[in-house]
């Protein structure tokens, strides 16, 4: 497995590497980082415009700004993605693109890790309990609530969280819920108590909004995978054996059918990398998500490309996570 596993990192370069050039070009093309100032009126002065292009490296050509935010190399040691630069911002001299993103990345990856772990966890139980009682009551108002959940935008269905949240805060007297921020500083010169009670607080709306939509499209894969496990030949055949049902859901179809599931998880994770952004927006966390859009706001493509190649990278992982899994759920599977 070390060997698989080293192979398909080295395998994942090249990926990054197109992913990078593609979404480099693509960005360039997408607008002049110094449209604003262009466009101010007065007219700021020519040698003001120069030394601007002249810092972001916009007197170079295309090529050559590549090679400048990959290696670094001919640069002013402000860039090059090999060294830990990450390239000069548009949105100010003194704005550390890199420092920023070391700031935010824990905001996110906090509220990330915990939709992704409820989400997976809710949905495996609803498409077991869906595919073993189908067509039952239970089954209509499981599938009933994931359809209204894949119905739902995020967006709005963050704004009604936070009406909800504000209003339940209302009428017990107290805040329970926090409605705005993170709770990164409010967290400081708390015990491990205060901390636990603190996150638990501020983390419950915002990892109900971004799980949502992953648990309504997750939980109607396991339960379609689920079905098809328990109408097999290898699980009837367990039956007829007298195995109790229990364990013949627990060791024999559920590991067959978390293999899709596995699948459409590492896919779903660009999703849910996306989804951080409204979230976040909305709830006011400082992470990633706001992060980009103040990247995209300031039409700063150091900082763009910064973001895109966090989430890329994110996304590999994820499914290099999924490849190493299979071996895990289906023993049959080899990785020679």
């Amino acid at each position: 497995m070390l060997v698989y596993t080293v192979r398909r990192v080295l395998g994942a370069i090249p990926v990054l590497v197109l992913a990078s050039i593609l979404t480099f070009v693509l960005i360039d093309v997408s607008g002049d980082p110094l449209s604003d100032l262009r466009m101010q009126q007065p007219p700021p002065d020519p040698s003001v415009i120069e030394l601007q292009e002249e810092r972001l490296y916009l007197d170079r050509s295309l090529p050559e700004r590549y090679w400048l935010w990959t290696t670094g190399i001919g640069g002013n040691g402000d860039i090059g993605l090999l060294q830990g630069e990450f390239g000069p911002s548009t949105q100010s001299a003194t704005y550390d693109i890199g420092a920023n993103i070391a700031d935010r990345l824990g905001v996110t990856l906090r509220l990330v890790t915990a939709a992704m772990v409820f989400a997976l966890g809710l949905a495996i139980i609803s498409g077991v309990i869906s595919a073993m009682r189908q067509y039952s009551k239970l089954d209509y108002a499981l599938t009933f609530i994931g359809f209204l959940a894949l119905a739902m935008p995020t967006f709005w269905f963050a704004g009604i969280m936070q009406q909800a949240g504000v209003g339940f805060n209302e009428l017990v007297g107290t805040q329970v819920f926090a409605t705005i921020g993170d709770g990164t500083y409010q967290a400081q010169g708390l015990d491990a108590w205060g901390r636990f009670t603190n996150a638990l607080a501020y983390m419950t709306l915002p990892t109900i909004v971004l799980m949502l939509t992953s648990f309504a499209s997750w939980s109607r894969y396991q339960r379609t995978s689920m079905l098809e496990v328990l109408n097999s030949d290898y699980v009837r055949l367990a039956r007829a054996k007298g195995l109790p049902n229990r364990v013949v859901i627990r060791r024999h179809a559920l590991r067959t059918a978390l293999i899709p599931l596995t699948t459409v998880v590492a896919i779903g994770m660009a999703g849910i990398i996306d989804g951080t952004v409204l979230t976040e927006r909305v709830f006011q966390w400082r992470g990633l998500g706001e992060f980009f859009i103040s990247a995209v706001e300031a039409n700063d493509s150091f900082a763009l490309m910064a973001w895109l190649m966090i989430s890329g990278t994110a996304v590999i992982v994820a499914n290099l996570i999924a490849d190493l899994l299979y071996g895990v759920l289906d023993p049959r599977i080899r990785y020679e």
